[in-house]
């Protein structure tokens, strides 16, 4: 997503270019590419895919819309799969009917029913909490105190939540939390947070552009156990428009001097 105008074949030749040893892909990318095509560019590149993003997106005015979005759930865990990836990025999505306990009640049983096919397939479903900012229109789990509890109700060793730094640093009980994460983190984004910010959604910041500690918040999600790839995700439209290879080397630079 950090290169997004890039096509997989584009992103995964940046990657070797550049050293960076594993890629995150998206659904959509990856379904212009070609699923195969995709398994074939990263396997010959002597790449990893980090994770899918994304999964998700349950809640449905319908009977028939929230068994669609099952069913595209289950398309994205046998993508997980084909990949090569565990991990299936969960945006949860927001309420059909301004009901959030209902709406997150409904998370929880949807998650619970694909478990055991995600399982089958040898990939975890990783909870992404979003800020809050974004309850109405993308995700009603929104501190990862929430997808903590969740992940523990659910009680299954194929489901855990990944920790975006621009989504939980701003949290008084974020310590805690990540602590709480602990042998259940199935990954980790950063990037950072403009001041001000010039886009709710498209507005993230490169590392050390912005005012989140990084380093700090590498510290507690490894002290709680994760040495998994960190994963840069920067929704930008300024860095979109610039060279794919220049985002990159900045990138790089960015995260050795910051993260």
């Amino acid at each position: 997503m950090t290169t997004k105008p890039w096509s997989v074949r584009e992103a995964v030749e940046g990657c070797v270019r550049v050293g960076i040893p594993s890629i995150g892909l998206w659904r959509d990318k990856v379904a212009e590419a070609g699923l195969q095509e995709s398994v074939r560019l990263v396997r010959d590149a002597g790449l990893k895919v980090s994770s899918l993003c994304r999964g998700g997106w349950f809640c449905a005015a319908s009977a028939r819309e929230r068994q669609e979005r099952l069913d595209d759930n289950r398309r994205a865990i046998e993508e997980a799969a084909v990949l090569g990836t565990e991990t299936l990025v969960l945006v949860c999505g927001p309420a059909a009917d301004r009901d959030l306990l209902a709406a997150r009640a409904y998370v929880e049983e949807s998650i619970s029913i694909l478990l055991p096919y995600a399982q089958e397939h040898g990939v975890k479903l990783g909870i992404e909490p979003l800020h809050p900012m974004y309850a109405g229109d993308r995700s009603v789990i929104v501190s990862l105190g929430e997808a903590n509890r969740l992940v523990r109700r659910l009680a299954h060793p194929g489901v855990g939540v990944i920790i975006d730094a621009y989504h939980v640093w701003w949290d008084p009980e974020l310590e805690e939390q990540v602590a709480a994460a602990s042998g259940h983190i199935l990954g980790f984004h950063v990037c950072d947070w403009l001041v001000p910010t010039p886009d709710m959604l498209n507005g993230r910041g490169m590392m050390g552009y912005g005012v989140i500690d990084l380093r700090r918040l590498r510290r507690l999600v490894e002290a709680a156990g994760y040495s998994g790839p960190i994963e840069v995700e920067i929704f930008n439209q300024a860095l979109w428009e610039l060279p794919g290879m220049e985002v990159l080397h900045l990138m790089s630079e960015r995260y050795k001097q910051c993260v």
